[in-house]
């Protein structure tokens, strides 16, 4: 379906990758890995032909239909939902436009009649009239509400334009679909619905996430960026990460056993080149010697930061105590009497179908919004960092990042202050570059060196994986396994918060769940399902009344 050939991306004269031959074929689903910068969404560029490759080829089978999921947020804001999703398929879409523009047409004559019938032809033959139809489906799939649908795109929030342009790619079947980071934004709901239609689809899909759990479900073979280079691999994302940890170790041992071999020839050589009995066989060893050759082990772009969180200060059992809380912003209600009490060393993951209702509570946690009723009541020997969503606050300064670092740290010596920012991948002059210039993954990384270096005994993450690649999200979740302390978290990551969290308290606008439990076991908990089924039936009720 999609061959390169030599192909190359250079951006000034590093390349990205160089001279890729790679093949995807109809019917798999590729994960298209790799360390951030490695040139993903760039590849996916190339293959939508969006960009042009520095040299070499795309060859794409003719005819076939191309879907992208689009970033652009704002590109249809003058559509309404309905078209926005229709224009997925964009020959279909014309027709429609050229027949209503035909039949509006006051002096329709003979040879409109005629175009209009070929029209209408290959509108039947594309399925046309199931359109509206089949986009009205996907739309409700995607949480977006039937009221909805004939609105303009203007007019919905971030979180819905994300899920129409997500109907908008997967609509009408295409025959390649291309999606860059198709989960964020999205509920667990929603992506378990399109886990279930990506597994069922029949053509090629070339995925970009950060979301291990969605790759794994999901993918048929791993693309994987790294040495310049796209290498594929057999199977999902967690046989990649075994194979190619495999492959790597099969190389170095290959390399330890040529090396010994060599360094056994160098002593028979040095011993017997002198002896005139031995000197045949000092010169054999020595062809041998020169034909020995070491495995070329590249240095790999993937870095992993070296996140360890520790405390100074011990914690008494009692963390935190949070009685009958309640907040509306908007007119929106968020937060219905939420009480709980936190102990130390409890992982506890706060879900939300609304997500920004985990965000006020940890906004009211923090002390940066008061409730509208209740208490919130940390105990005596509760220190706490704050790793916030919207991060901005902490970065409008023109500090450097060594002195931005600075600001939260008893010590103040350079070295020491650098020793953390190393460990976050800030080394030599990166550590002193300005706090403004930062992408979202390096905030989100300076954001946990001022927890490391803070040493709080409770850590307060909201959405801490955007903006982070697979590395940096893995060694964050290893190092929440790892700490003794509390964490209070929200994530969409599934694999993160089943690994981190030992509780789950879900938080709706009726009230609330609070389950000790790991995350899978919450899922598919009969109490739970009747819990939240009382939830809503009691909102059904008042709403009667």
């Amino acid at each position: 379906m999609i061959t390169t050939e030599r192909l190359t991306v250079k951006f000034g004269k590093e390349p990205l990758f160089e001279n890729v031959n790679i093949k995807f074929s109809q019917g798999n689903c590729y994960g298209l890995i790799g360390a951030n910068g490695a040139g993903k969404s760039t590849f996916l560029k190339v293959i939508s032909g969006e960009i042009e490759p520095s040299s070499g080829f795309v060859h794409i089978k003719k005819g076939a239909r191309i879907a992208v999921l689009k970033q652009n947020h704002f590109e249809f804001d003058e559509y309404s939902v309905m078209d926005t999703v229709i224009m997925g398929h964009k020959r279909l879409y014309e027709i429609m436009k050229e027949k209503e523009k035909l039949y509006s047409k006051p002096d329709f004559n003979e040879q409109d009649g005629i175009k209009a019938a070929e029209l209408e032809a290959e509108f039947a033959q594309m399925d046309g009239w199931q359109a509206e139809s089949d986009a009205a489906s996907l739309l409700n799939d995607l949480g977006i509400s039937q009221d909805l649908h004939y609105s303009l795109m203007k007019d919905l929030t971030g979180n819905e334009k994300v899920r129409v342009l997500l109907a908008q790619a997967l609509f009408g079947m295409p025959d390649i679909l291309l999606l860059d980071e198709p989960t964020n934004h999205l509920d667990f709901s929603t992506i378990n619905w399109l886990e279930d239609f990506l597994a069922d689809f029949p053509n090629t899909v070339i995925v970009v996430s950060h979301d291990r759990n969605f790759l794994d479900r999901v993918c048929t073979h791993i693309a994987d960026i790294d040495f310049r280079n796209i290498q594929l691999y057999t199977g999902n994302y967690s046989f990649w990460t075994q194979a190619s940890a495999l492959i790597l170790k099969q190389k170095e041992e290959r390399n330890k056993k040529i090396e010994e071999k060599a360094e056994e020839f160098r002593k028979f050589i040095a011993r017997f080149s002198a002896n005139a009995s031995k000197a045949r066989q000092a010169t054999s060893r020595k062809n041998m010697l020169e034909k020995l050759t070491l495995e070329d082990i590249k240095p790999s772009t993937r870095k992993y930061p070296s996140i360890v969180f520790k405390y100074s200060k011990i914690p008494g059992k009692d963390v935190l105590s949070v009685k009958s809380l309640n907040k509306s912003l908007n007119n929106e209600v968020l937060i219905k009497s939420l009480s709980f009490d936190v102990m130390q060393g409890e992982k506890i993951a706060f879900i939300s179908q609304n997500r920004n209702a985990v965000t006020v509570l940890f906004e009211i946690l923090e002390g940066k919004l008061e409730p509208d009723k209740g208490e919130v009541k940390w105990g005596i020997t509760a220190t706490h960092s704050y790793c916030p969503k919207d991060n901005t606050r902490f970065f409008n300064t023109d500090k450097n990042i060594i002195n931005w670092l600075g600001q939260y740290s008893k010590e103040q010596h350079i070295n020491y202050l650098r020793g953390y920012l190393g460990r976050m991948l800030f080394s030599g002059e990166d550590a002193e570059k300005s706090v403004k210039v930062l992408s979202g993954g390096e905030k989100v990384r300076c954001m946990f060196a001022k927890a490391m270096i803070e040493e709080s005994n409770v850590l307060i993450f909201d959405e801490p994986t955007n903006h982070l690649d697979l590395e940096a999200i893995t060694s964050l979740n290893n190092a929440l396994i790892d700490y003794t302390g509390t964490v209070l978290f929200t994530s969409q990551d599934y694999q993160f918060i089943n690994t981190v969290a030992n509780r789950i308290i879900e938080i709706t606008p009726y009230g609330y769940l609070n389950y000790q439990m790991k995350y899978e076991d919450y899922l598919i908990s009969e109490n739970v399902k009747k819990r939240r089924e009382e939830l809503y039936n009691m909102k059904a009720i008042g709403s009667k009344k």
